[in-house]
């Protein structure tokens, strides 16, 4: 019997690859599609397929809350968080809401395959790429180490600045702007700027002044 598998994402596209990437495996069948939490709901309760993929963000609310409402109504499903911001929260967040899996959208679409492959098999065992760092840096006292260059550019994102505003200020490249904030978010466990300076704030890495941030 094939694994069975509902989608939810509120694009097209995502849907698209994602219907495609399953259909070139022969153990899975994709039953079904939503573009909102509403509809994954009702799908779930019409189709209980062995997985369901959630996208983080939905139009009507939020894939982690679909998702635990989903582990509380069909205990043993299968339950794939995908997300375009895969942040530390994000991910302990997801891990909270009883998911199976958690995968970054920019990951290869093997990889979202081999995540459902282990929520349909294993649907109450958690597993991501970036676990035990994300665990590492939770449980660290100390915060990540950042480089006097990597504190500069993070002073500069709470300051506000873009990054073309920090390239001129610092006389470096966007390219090399871009690495550094690459990097930052890393080492944060961030997905975008908000995260990374709300990391930061919590673990004393930026001035007491910008506080607002």
């Amino acid at each position: 019997m094939p694994i069975t598998i509902l989608i939810v994402d509120d694009h097209e596209l995502i849907r698209q690859g994602l219907r495609r990437a399953f259909e070139r495996v022969d153990d899975f069948e994709v039953v079904g599609e939503a573009a909102n939490a509403a509809d994954a709901a009702r799908q779930l309760s019409l189709l209980t397929p062995n997985v369901v993929v959630f996208d983080v963000r939905l139009p009507d609310g939020s894939g982690i809350e679909a998702a635990q409402k989903a582990r509380v109504n069909f205990p043993d499903m299968g339950i794939v968080i995908l997300t375009m911001y895969a942040g530390d929260q994000q991910l302990f967040d997801a891990l909270e809401a009883g998911a199976s899996a958690f995968v970054p959208k920019n990951a290869p679409a093997e990889d979202v395959v081999a995540a459902a492959r282990h929520a349909a098999s294993s649907p109450h065992a958690f597993t991501a790429t970036d676990l035990a760092e994300a665990m590492k840096r939770k449980l660290s006292p100390s915060g990540p180490k950042l480089s006097p260059r990597e504190r500069e550019v993070l002073q500069l994102l709470a300051d506000g600045l873009g990054v073309a505003q920090i390239s001129r200020q610092l006389y470096i490249s966007e390219s090399t702007t871009k690495t550094h904030i690459s990097k930052l978010y890393e080492k944060l466990g961030a997905g975008n700027r908000a995260q990374a300076l709300m990391s930061a704030l919590r673990l004393g890495l930026l001035k007491q002044s910008e506080d607002q941030y």
